[in-house]
């Protein structure tokens, strides 16, 4: 199956995102609070573009029960995810006014570009490779994350999130779509590659967040 080269394409990202101290301070519950909360703020711009490539693909989509889950995905994340960033936000008093400041980082720039470029600009089966390591990585970090969860209240509630069976399907969905695709050889490797690509911004972004990485100069 194509999923499974896929995913054999990447266990050396996914290994070092398990291995990552994000993720490791997410369970102990050491990592800095400061650090999550750039990666929360990340996110909630992240998924504005990442809502934005989805709907794109819904359009693209020429089975109609596939527009339709795109769709569906795509009001879920603006209302789950939505209600999420909304905690996390009035937890640190974040106004609407401080959210309407916010400007990505150079890994989430990076990464939301090269998703809406594949998604406007390339076939449909490399569009879904391109928004797929964003389901699947986030599923399997979750589940793995979900057996130990976190003394930190904070992180223990992003965990339960994504670690649930409700996520997992939507994502089991996806993955029968990948496997659907009917490609050629060369095909396939490219659609390999773009799932790669994105992975590794998957990484990425987790460790930019434990960085909290800035553009060198402001605009």
């Amino acid at each position: 199956m194509l999923t499974e080269k896929m995913w054999n394409a990447i266990r050396d990202i996914y290994n070092a995102i398990l291995s990552h101290p994000f993720i490791k301070g997410l369970v102990n519950g050491t990592l800095e609070e400061e650090k999550f909360k750039y990666y929360i703020l990340q996110d909630y711009l992240y998924l504005r573009e990442f809502s934005k490539a989805l709907a794109i693909i819904s359009a693209k989509a020429e089975k109609q029960d596939e527009a339709m889950l795109f769709s569906s995905h795509l009001q879920s994340i603006m209302r789950v995810e939505n209600e999420l960033h909304n905690f996390f936000m009035s937890t640190w008093n974040i106004s609407e006014e401080e959210k309407a400041k916010l400007i990505p980082s150079p890994t989430n720039l990076l990464y939301t570009s090269f998703l809406l470029s594949t998604v406007l600009y390339k076939p449909y089966f490399e569009a879904v490779s391109a928004v797929l390591p964003c389901y699947w990585i986030y599923m399997e970090v979750g589940k793995e994350l979900l057996k130990k969860g976190s003394p930190n209240y904070l992180y223990d509630r992003w965990i339960k999130t994504y670690g649930g069976e409700e996520y997992e399907k939507g994502v089991r969905a996806v993955l029968e779509i990948v496997n659907s695709f009917k490609l050629t050889p060369e095909e396939e490797a490219t659609a390999i590659r773009t799932f790669r690509i994105a992975s590794i911004m998957e990484y990425m972004f987790w460790d930019s967040a434990y960085k909290l990485e800035k553009f060198p100069f402001n605009f």
